[in-house]
């Protein structure tokens, strides 16, 4: 059996968008789909995930919108939505962020800033670039951009790191004019 298998509708107020599409649509767009839905219906389901009787937006941010922002639209349909549900397995977030980028990557434009977060996210959720490659359809020269992009800092701010270290020396053993010496060739200068 697959999701498309079964097209349910359900109330507006049970879906739910999720807080990481990266796709945008220009307001032009948005009323190009707007219209869209207006002359041709809803051609495509909203796909979605089930959890705790709500159903949270994979795929279908925008047809989500225009099912409940524009008046037309939602008394035609009296405030329902047509769903397909993805694959219970689906339980990880960082699956459903896969899940998302797939459905949007060939369609859409995704934001840099938006990709990076989610490149950030699943790297703290133990995903290779390996998987990510695979999952989202990129290269490693993609993946380290992005990931360069939110900051390294970013990624390793709960680490632990060493000090610096520092050269122990006996004041008493050495002074500025033998170390000066020890160091000839090297652009450092000393200040007394």
């Amino acid at each position: 059996m697959e999701p498309v298998d079964c097209v349910i509708w359900v109330k507006g107020d049970k879906v739910v968008a999720n807080d990481y599409n990266p796709n945008s649509v220009a307001p032009p767009e948005l009323i190009l789909l707007q219209e869209s839905i207006n002359q041709d219906g809803y051609t495509q389901p909203i796909v979605s995930w089930e959890k705790d009787s709500e159903f949270e937006v994979v795929d279908g941010f925008h047809r989500n919108r225009v099912g409940k922002e524009f008046e037309e639209v939602r008394q035609r349909i009296h405030g329902y939505l047509p769903l397909t549900i993805i694959n219970k397995n689906r339980e990880d977030l960082g699956d459903r962020m896969a899940s998302t980028i797939r459905h949007n990557r060939a369609r859409g434009k995704h934001s840099v800033d938006s990709m990076s977060s989610i490149i950030i996210e699943l790297k703290r959720r133990n995903w290779s670039d390996d998987k990510i490659a695979k999952n989202l359809g990129m290269d490693k020269d993609e993946i380290l951009r992005l990931t360069q992009i939110s900051g390294l800092t970013e990624m390793f701010a709960d680490q632990d790191f060493s000090e610096a270290w520092d050269i122990n020396i006996n004041q008493e053993d050495i002074t500025l004019e033998d170390l000066d010496t020890e160091l000839t060739g090297y652009d450092v200068q000393f200040e007394s």
